[in-house]
């Protein structure tokens, strides 16, 4: 029975990317049909940003962030001890694999973009008695994506050095 279960869990942890991704297209185009889009619409959206980190459910401005780095820290260190390029750089530079690379990522964070969305649109109702969904979204990759992708690289290219002292300086 317990094989059935790490089955399922396997299957559903594989769709989780398409599930975020799904998510997030869905959220902003519930966002424009709601609200629409303007100059007004993307001033609200900064001033809405910019007034977060010190109102209700402040907190989440540090978990989520905090949750991403600890993921970008375990996967910087696998990509160091199987020999793998950096991961942002792999995205920018090789076409072929960036496909790949960007899944891993959304299966890393899968789970903190969808709670940072369900968190900020708790927060929008809250706050401004309202949902703005492509807000949320933004806030969202803003917490929980971002910090995962600037930081897996850097920490892979550190753990690359302590893994492999002799081939860390050496071109490869």
């Amino acid at each position: 029975m317990s094989s059935h279960v790490v089955q399922g869990v396997r299957a559903m942890s594989s769709h989780l990317p398409r599930v975020v991704l799904y998510t997030l297209i869905a959220l902003i185009v519930a966002g424009i049909a709601l609200h629409g889009v303007g100059v007004s619409d993307f001033k609200r959206i900064w001033e809405h940003i910019l007034a977060r980190p010190g109102d209700t459910l402040a907190l989440r401005f540090i978990l989520q962030p905090l949750m991403s780095t600890i993921f970008a820290v375990r996967d910087g260190i696998r990509d160091a001890r199987t020999g793998r390029s950096p991961y942002f750089w792999t995205i920018v530079s090789e076409p072929a694999k960036r496909q790949a690379r960007l899944r891993e990522g959304a299966m890393s964070t899968g789970k903190i973009i969808l709670l940072a969305i369900l968190l900020d649109g708790a927060y929008q109702y809250i706050a401004f008695k309202n949902v703005y969904p492509a807000e949320a979204v933004i806030v969202a990759v803003l917490l929980a994506f971002i910090p995962y992708l600037l930081l897996r690289g850097p920490v892979a290219r550190i753990a690359q050095r302590w893994f492999h002292p002799t081939t860390s300086g050496k071109a490869q």
